[in-house]
């Protein structure tokens, strides 16, 4: 009986799912499903896979949901314990469910897990979308060992570990299906950017962990869907950026920390204009109209949230700004950063920065 699902999230992405399938199914043993869900495609996605892969189940959801409810529509009829989030132009290697099961059978409060990610078109170098597990400065910018913005360290071995982290990637995710209900999934609002690390921070919360293990391995082409260079996704990971936060960040000084947000956002803006990138800084601008028009309904979400919460978690927070110290001081690695200034889970399970000292937080 099969204990794990690999779901495909698939919306016209028939070339990509032709190069991908075949490895997912030689790759990830007998007593995995393996399941294609389709939102909406108008490629001829599904006759292709009906024909070419007739093994496959798919799940068709008949309209563009996005990331965060096309998932949880498939997700809805799931029966095993462990699902994996596997995103279609992603290509795998032999072995690699397996260690993230793992790591989730060995600790019954891990929720979430995710592989070491690499650039498919070059091996050597971590990919943008997770590289070695997800963290999160006080501002509520992401980003990971392996990359910091926009830069992606090549892998010299130096994350071979296994470690708890702040958020995983959606890109490949395993997880807990048990903890994926009993926070309410994604939040279907975000449509797609964030979702998985508003996931990630809602589930520990409730005092859930998230975890990444470099014993498995996947190859990231990165914005199949949604390239990298697009407006499109620029406008969606400020204006989610933001909601994230808000919904999320637990603070006395949140509306000073919302208001300093908002100004590097400005910078973020400004960037774009100096290298020639008008329509990104005008996707700022758009992203914050959106989400103060969404405002009143995210603070009652905030509400919501603050009154649910069980046993919060906070490891892999980063206490400094990690944009002040890309941008300012230079620092280009995960290893450069002040590893003082990271939240750390103690023998005891007390959550608290690495060292004696508090870092000074930009």
């Amino acid at each position: 009986m099969s204990t794990t699902s690999i779901v495909v999230l698939n919306w016209n992405g028939q070339h990509w799912l032709e190069r991908s399938l075949p490895g997912i199914l030689e790759h990830s043993g007998e007593a995995v499903d393996v399941v294609v869900a389709d939102n909406g495609s108008t490629d001829g996605s599904l006759a292709w896979l009906a024909g070419a892969h007739p093994q496959v189940r798919c799940i068709a959801l008949g309209t563009n949901l996005g990331f965060a409810g096309g998932y949880n529509a498939a997700l809805a009829q799931i029966t095993t314990p462990f699902a994996v989030l596997l995103n279609s132009d992603v290509g795998t290697r032999p072995g690699w469910v397996d260690p993230l099961r793992a790591m989730l059978e060995r600790d019954p409060m891990m929720a979430a897990c995710q592989p070491k990610v690499l650039a498919l078109n070059d091996p050597h170098r971590f990919e943008h979308a997770g590289a070695a597990g997800g963290l999160i400065d006080r501002n509520g910018y992401p980003f990971c060992r392996g990359r910091i913005f926009e830069l992606t360290e090549q892998d010299n071995g130096q994350y071979d570990d296994e470690q708890e982290v702040f958020w995983a990637t959606g890109a490949c995710m395993m997880l807990r299906m048990e903890a994926f209900r009993e926070v309410g999934g994604f939040d279907a609002s975000l449509f797609a950017h964030m979702e998985e690390i508003d996931l990630c921070w809602r589930l520990r919360r409730r005092g859930w962990r998230i975890g990444y293990t470099s014993r498995s391995v996947v190859l990231h082409a990165g914005g199949g869907t949604l390239g990298y260079g697009s407006p499109r996704k620029t406008y969606l990971n400020f204006r989610n950026s933001l909601i994230v936060l808000t919904k999320n960040l637990r603070t006395p000084l949140f509306g000073y920390r919302l208001f300093r947000r908002l100004v590097l956002d400005g910078f973020a803006a400004g960037k774009f204009l100096m290298e020639g990138h008008v329509r990104h800084f005008w996707q700022v601008g758009r992203a914050h109209r959106h989400f103060f028009a969404r405002l009143p309904r995210v603070l009652r979400e905030r509400h919501r949230l603050r009154r649910e919460e069980t046993r919060p978690d906070l490891t892999g927070m980063y206490l400094r700004s990690v944009a002040y110290d890309r941008f300012i001081l230079g620092h280009e690695r995960y290893t450069d950063l002040d590893r003082t200034a990271f939240i750390q889970r103690d023998r005891a399970g007390v959550r608290s920065p690495a060292g004696s000292r508090r870092s000074p937080t930009p």
